[in-house]
């Protein structure tokens, strides 16, 4: 060995091939670490008991679903039972029930009219159009209250909010002016429309006092027919405790009927209780 290279030793320098294996501990010093953490994290990982091991999977998903019911019944027993209004939002929002009558027309009425009438086409089976309700209010020009409590009657009975009747021109001798409200009406159409005829036929017409039928002779010439109702609380949704006073009000049926005989026979079908013509 030579001088130079004893006082390199002596000085702590490394000679070249201490300098490479230096090197090449630096690159494979994390290698190792990673071996390191990867053999920490399985030690930290909670390994599987005995018991847990010898539990069969069905046991296992039964307790945990268990559990899991139990949560849900501790959250929902804090929670408070739905108002009343809230119930009744709920119930108000179903949809109404199909007509009884538009099955009955379907069913019994159109067969027996398409036999008795000899129609070609099942199209030209008369039908109902629509259902008028209107209320006269003169007593509005003094009475300005009458309107808001014939409104209430009015979409009791139909189901729908009227429409308020203005006057079109002024008229000296009533007291009239124009754009004054006198009146009420509602249109009813489509399902609605067979509701309200279910119960005036079913319901309202049987509760009028001493009532022997409606008058077959109310047809206006071309299928349409028109019933004066003379006190609104023949209808069970009006209540009599409510009410301002007792009003009338007129219904006005329009068909497709070309002749009367062919709504009478569509109504008197339907269930419409006419009076026989003998009756005085």
């Amino acid at each position: 060995m030579s001088a130079v290279q004893r006082d390199d030793r002596l000085k702590g320098k490394a000679s070249p091939d201490s300098e490479g294996t230096a090197d090449q501990a630096v690159l494979e010093a994390p290698a190792a670490s990673e071996d390191v953490v990867e053999q920490a994290a399985e030690e930290a990982t909670p390994s599987p008991t005995t018991e847990q091991k010898a539990r069969p999977k069905g046991e296992r998903r039964a307790k945990g679903a268990a559990g899991g019911r139990k949560g849900k019944a501790a959250k929902t027993e804090g929670r408070e039972a739905p108002a009343d209004g809230d119930a009744q939002a709920v119930v108000d929002a179903l949809p109404p029930p199909k007509p009884r009558l538009l099955d009955l027309f379907r069913s019994q009425v159109m067969p027996t009219m398409m036999q008795e009438f000899e129609y070609g086409n099942v199209m030209q089976v008369p039908r109902i159009r629509k259902v008028v309700l209107n209320i006269g209010l003169g007593e509005a020009l003094v009475n300005p209250k009458a309107i808001e409590s014939a409104t209430n009657d009015l979409a009791s009975i139909s189901g729908q909010k009227p429409v308020v009747a203005k006057a079109k021109k002024a008229i000296a001798n009533w007291k009239l002016r124009e754009g004054n409200p006198i009146g009420l009406f509602v249109t009813l159409r489509g399902d609605r429309m067979y509701h309200f005829m279910d119960r005036l036929i079913n319901t309202a017409l049987p509760r009028i006092r001493d009532f022997r039928g409606i008058s077959p002779k109310s047809f206006d010439g071309r299928g349409n027919y028109s019933l004066g109702i003379k006190e609104q609380i023949i209808f069970p949704e009006v209540d009599y405790g409510q009410i301002e006073r007792v009003r009338g009000f007129q219904v006005t049926i329009t068909t497709t009927a070309k002749t009367d005989a062919e709504a009478t026979r569509l109504l008197a079908l339907l269930g419409m209780p006419f009076a026989s013509p003998d009756a005085s």
